[in-house]
């Protein structure tokens, strides 16, 4: 019998990726702040939840998967929360990308419930989570992630056992560090090169044919030419991620200027836009200035 998945946080990830566990079969209780997204859910065999810690308590796993820090304290810790409800024995999967504190205070509060916890955010953008094939970074012990492989094989295809718990974070930081750098890079390229009258495809088409080719750009690029910037990872996310970044950067005394000068630009634009686009969006910035 396939254990029971509370599912908290029902988002442009979290969405696809509880479906692909009811399609699979798992028994499905989802919780989400703004209930109407769980409609769907609903409606092909999950039930909903009245609040988080209704979730947890019929658990044998509880996933979650929430925008930001505050937003996992809250269906962690306050009124009605998950933590208080979890059972002995149970699971918890954190899957937001929050800072790697954080992570540890989840796992020392599991700990001294009797409940194995990891932290494992996930990379491989919305596509991916509709496919089931994310690749989760996970910070925790290699029997806990023995224990949650039947649930994660069905939402991924890596599983990539980092470290501790807040090990997954760290490197979800960093790799989002990375992305955010390498589209910044791309759009501040093509601000020189159209700047100087040449088209900006001709120098998507040498970089595809370089050293300079990332297969980010493969998604990125085309939409970026285009002006045209919908959410497939949020701006206002991306620079929540950054954020994140740069306060561990600090913490441990390591120089990210590269880092500290993209932050800026996201700010820029994250502030002046009017709609919720994709971090790709950075593009703007050299749009607007141009203008």
């Amino acid at each position: 019998m396939k254990p029971t998945i509370g599912f908290i946080g029902l988002g442009l990830m979290g969405k696809p990726m509880a479906q692909n566990l009811l399609r699979a079969g798992f028994p499905l209780l989802v919780w989400n702040r703004t209930a109407w997204k769980a409609d769907e859910l609903v409606r092909a065999g999950a039930k909903l939840a009245a609040y988080p810690g209704e979730a947890a308590a019929q658990a044998d796993v509880l996933i979650t998967i929430v925008s930001d820090p505050p937003a996992l304290e809250q269906v962690l810790w306050r009124e009605h929360g998950a933590m208080e409800s979890l059972r002995a024995g149970s699971l918890l999967i954190d899957s937001s990308t929050v800072s790697p504190d954080l992570a540890r205070r989840v796992a020392e509060a599991c700990r001294k419930r009797d409940v194995d916890f990891l932290d494992a955010p996930v990379t491989g953008g919305t596509w991916g989570a509709e496919k089931g094939e994310l690749v989760f970074m996970v910070g925790g012990r290699s029997e806990t992630l023995a224990r949650a492989k039947p649930v994660l094989e069905t939402m991924g295809r890596k599983f990539l056992l980092l470290g501790p718990n807040g090990a997954g974070q760290i490197v979800k930081l960093g790799m989002n560090l990375l992305l955010a750098l390498e589209v910044n890079a791309f759009a501040e390229a093509l601000a020189l090169v159209t700047a100087a009258g040449i088209p900006a495809e001709r120098m998507v088409e040498v970089m595809q044919s370089s050293m300079g080719r990332a297969p980010l750009l493969d998604v990125k690029a085309p939409l970026m030419l285009k002006g045209e910037f919908p959410a497939s990872f949020p701006l206002r996310l991306m620079h929540k991620d950054v954020r994140l970044a740069l306060e561990l950067a600090r913490e441990l005394r390591v120089a990210l200027p590269a880092g500290e000068a993209a932050f800026r630009t996201y700010s820029q634009v994250r502030d002046s836009a009017k709609d919720d686009p994709d971090f790709s969006a950075i593009m703007r910035f050299w749009t607007e200035t141009a203008s």
